[in-house]
């Protein structure tokens, strides 16, 4: 059984972060080990939520965990909310990520264009610093415009743009990007890799669902960070989490008493079961 240890925030309520990385990838059948960097008591689409910041305990766990010997074969990490955390991961990256093991960075900043309140572009330079440090790294369209300083361009990408777009991520130091949100047809939406080692392309696409909830993001980077840690190919990991978040939007819309803040993807994690 493999170990991964995932770094972002949990949300009391509402489906994302840590309240998704975590049964996802057990359902793969992996150990998984969370360094929470934050509690709400709900995900930033509510108003009025109370948030305990935990980035001053994260050295101190770092501590604990090396004087127990702790290892791990893959880190994954999510949503950071500083800096100063995006500094200590890469503490975490020296410490605990010796040869062999998986460094994946989803640099969650924003989405549609726009980053999410508190970040700027300052500290999507951070975020690009923290990048380079990774073995694969999982922006959508509008994080990578913003890690690589480019305009975002709300028109659309041809595949060629993808591509230049895909090569430039690489260059900032990972040897494998995945982009999330491309789509060249109006009724499809999917993924595209890039290998910078092999100068390889994967792509996987599905039905477009005009819908749009809260969570998609980190349920697919967490689904195919466990396909990954499975020993799948890109090509493999890219159709399962592609054809996971696509069966978690059919549950959600098949659920009359469906709720805003998240896909049903509890609902979907049979298909998860039978890649173990």
């Amino acid at each position: 059984m493999k170990r991964i240890l995932t770094i972002q925030d949990i949300s009391c309520i509402g489906r994302c972060s840590l309240t998704v990385a975590l049964p996802i990838l057990s359902t793969m059948g992996h150990e998984t080990a969370i360094l929470p960097t934050a509690v709400l008591s709900t995900h930033t689409m509510f108003s009025g939520v109370t948030l305990r910041d935990l980035t001053e305990d994260l050295l101190p766990i770092a501590a604990h965990w090396k004087k127990e010997h702790f290892t791990f074969d893959a880190i994954y990490t999510g949503y950071l909310s500083s800096p100063k955390q995006i500094s200590i991961v890469k503490e975490y990256f020296r410490d605990f990520a010796r040869e062999g093991v998986l460094r994946i960075v989803d640099p969650v900043m924003g989405d549609n264009g726009k980053l999410y309140t508190g970040f700027d572009p300052s500290f999507a330079g951070q975020m690009a610093g923290l990048c380079k440090e990774a073995d694969l790294i999982l922006p959508n369209l509008t994080e990578a415009s913003y890690l690589l300083r480019q305009d975002y361009r709300p028109e659309g990408y041809c595949e060629a743009d993808i591509q230049k777009i895909l090569r430039d991520l690489c260059r900032l130091g990972a040897k494998k990007a995945v982009l999330t949100g491309v789509s060249f047809h109006e009724k499809e939406l999917g993924a595209m890799s890039y290998d910078s080692v092999s100068d390889t392309f994967d792509a996987y696409f599905t039905e477009r669902i005009p819908v749009s909830y809260h969570g998609t993001g980190d349920c697919f980077a967490s689904c195919l960070a466990g396909a990954i840690l499975q020993g799948k190919s890109m090509a493999e990991s890219l159709r399962l989490a592609c054809d996971f978040i696509a069966e978690c939007l059919r549950c959600t819309m098949a659920d009359p008493e469906r709720r805003n803040y998240g896909v049903n993807f509890e609902e979907a994690l049979p298909l998860l079961m039978q890649t173990r």
